[in-house]
């Protein structure tokens, strides 16, 4: 565009029409949603329970290794679903147009650390409202992380991938804590006062999950107490590392864009679009890969559109790829080894104090030439 600082390589008619385009191709999305997509989700919850249901009777045989195999495996799935196809995409109101109590946005509520009320404010609102931000979307380092070279560098950030690997593998907490702010509590800009209201709900919500996980569903096998107790954390373990990776190489690979405060200023929603889809990433894989992911894999489909069902993500990102390619923005994707490789490359590379790829100097035609380049390899 021709405004602000030129952040987005479009005239303002392109992003006007850009707008357009895709607001059609939701208006189609919607006008659609039908039966298919209500036995959709419901298949799926049958599935996540059938899961958790076969997990748990294993481990009623846990002493012995194959059913602890067996269960925990199971455990895994299910937690997984919950999480990511289920959880995330009933809370963004996917399903709010099927008037079904049970999946309402505003009344689901899920099986991890983070109560649904608060994840709904600083996801659905502060995330996707304020979308690579500097300085508003706190996903961006999740208030720990340097994972932009505009982050001004502190002998802290040392210890990126350190830091990283413990938001991985407790994710489910880290989650959990984000919208308290702790970042902003050590600089003054919050005060702790703020927080009691969501520490109430917080502790209210890590004491129920701590007591079904780690106490009522071992104390239910007897004398497999400890080995389903091992398998409990081992099911929020692999959940954990899986949910963090899909995330973060949504968000988080080479080629995806940051942005400023005074740059999105007055944005309008074609400007926003554009934002979305430069700072998004997708990963290719199956159909298979792509539900045990929530379809976050498709992670630029679903910044443009978070409350259409995800299970039509797949079905328009050929259009939004094409559509990239009109305006001559990049569409970043590339298989999940590569985009975790990307992204952890980065992680390890913002812990020193050198320039690196996604430098904010760069031009918007750096961005562009580097997404490219990616896709081409």
């Amino acid at each position: 565009m021709t405004t602000k600082t030129n952040t987005i390589p479009l005239t303002d008619s392109q992003v006007e029409e850009l707008g357009r385009e895709l607001d059609a191709i939701k208006a189609r999305l919607v006008e659609s949603l039908g039966a298919d997509d209500r036995e959709y989700i419901y298949n799926v919850i049958k599935a996540q329970r059938a899961f958790e249901v076969g997990g748990r009777a294993a481990l009623m045989l846990s002493a012995l290794p194959p059913f602890w195999l067996l269960g925990t495996a199971a455990l895994s799935v299910s937690k997984i679903l919950d999480n990511m196809e289920i959880g995330h995409n009933v809370m963004h109101g996917q399903y709010d147009w099927m008037r079904d109590p049970a999946l309402n946005s505003k009344m689901f509520e899920w099986d991890t650390a983070c109560p649904a009320d608060q994840w709904r404010h600083s996801h659905n609102y502060m995330h996707h409202t304020f979308t690579n931000i500097l300085d508003k979307d706190r996903d961006v380092g999740y208030g720990i992380l340097r994972m932009d070279a505009s982050q001004k560098w502190n002998p802290y950030y040392l210890g990126n991938p350190l830091w990283a690997f413990l938001l991985m593998t407790f994710f489910q907490y880290g989650v959990a804590v984000h919208d308290l702010e702790a970042e902003n509590l050590v600089t003054g800009k919050r005060k702790m006062s703020e927080n009691i209201p969501l520490l109430k709900g917080l502790w209210r919500k890590i004491g129920k999950q701590t007591l079904k996980d780690y106490v009522l569903f071992p104390a239910l096998t007897g004398p497999q107490f400890v080995t389903t107790l091992t398998a409990n954390a081992t099911a929020n373990l692999v959940r954990n590392l899986w949910a963090y990776s899909i995330i973060f190489c949504g968000h988080f690979p080479s080629g995806t864009a940051t942005f400023s405060e005074a740059e999105t200023e007055n944005e309008t929603r074609g400007e926003w679009y554009v934002r979305q889809m430069m700072g998004s990433a997708n990963i290719t894989g199956s159909p298979l890969f792509h539900i045990m992911s929530g379809n976050l894999s498709h992670q630029i489909e679903h910044h443009l559109f978070p409350d259409v069902p995800a299970r039509r993500y797949p079905e328009i990102a050929p259009e939004v790829q094409a559509l990239c390619e009109k305006y001559g923005l990049p569409y970043n994707t590339g298989s999940f080894s590569h985009q975790i490789g990307s992204t952890w490359a980065k992680i390890f590379r913002l812990a020193l104090p050198t320039r690196s790829k996604d430098d904010p100097n760069d031009s918007p035609a750096d961005i562009v030439k580097r997404a490219d380049d990616l896709v081409a390899a």
